[in-house]
């Protein structure tokens, strides 16, 4: 099946929906026809994507500009995996991970234990505990938006996911993280009753605490 996207998001809304690895901040997207032939580039962040030359069959080439880890990468309307294209992948071993100076979250970890079987306020998840708030801000503040992260919970596999939100909430005490998982493993589209928070399809969405470092 082909995927399809409203012809009513705008670029930025769009650039948010394709889970690449890559900050949207950081993309540049160019238009194929179903030719393969160039039709333009999507350059401009708040024009719809309607007022481009979309029709069935098209694909996006999304080009990753942001720096640290460049390539390109093919999204096809058929392909949910949106799988990348001859990309060298950056892997680091956890010991020299562990070396990298002060750019990290392992030394706040290592001096501020998160104990996960305290007991915490009513509506405050076992995760927070009895955490103090600014050291709930200062984990939040070490996941980027935009990020591609590994979701560890409890009795769970690991999960893949890009992080959209990190902040209060207004449904949970705490600071909570809001991702757009790789696969439909989610719970919903980042609604909680009324309130929406990001961009992604539904059961793709959830407010997660499990959040381990960026990949």
């Amino acid at each position: 099946a082909h995927k399809r996207y409203s012809t009513g998001l705008t670029i930025t809304e769009f650039k948010v929906l394709l889970v690449v690895g890559s900050p949207a901040s950081c993309m540049d997207l160019e238009l194929y026809g179903a030719e393969e032939e160039l039709l333009g580039r999507l350059d401009c962040d708040e024009a719809l994507l309607g007022s481009y030359a979309v029709a069935d069959g098209c694909r996006v080439h999304v080009i990753d500009q942001s720096g640290t880890r460049m390539g390109e990468y093919e999204i096809a309307k058929s392909d949910y995996k949106k799988r990348p294209l001859q990309v060298e992948k950056y892997e680091i071993t956890k010991s020299d991970y562990k070396k990298r100076p002060g750019d990290t979250s392992v030394p706040w970890r290592a001096t501020s234990p998160l104990p996960r079987d305290a007991s915490g306020p009513k509506g405050m998840s076992p995760f927070h505990g009895t955490r103090h708030w600014a050291q709930e801000a200062a984990l939040a503040v070490a996941l980027p938006l935009g990020a591609h992260c590994q979701v560890q919970l409890l009795g769970q596999p690991s999960k893949l996911a890009t992080i959209m939100f990190v902040g209060q909430t207004h449904f949970k005490l705490g600071y909570w993280v809001g991702v757009c998982y790789d696969e439909p493993l989610g719970k919903h589209n980042s609604s909680v009753g009324s309130r929406h928070y990001f961009e992604c399809q539904p059961k793709y969405g959830a407010f997660e605490d499990g959040i381990e470092d960026e990949l």
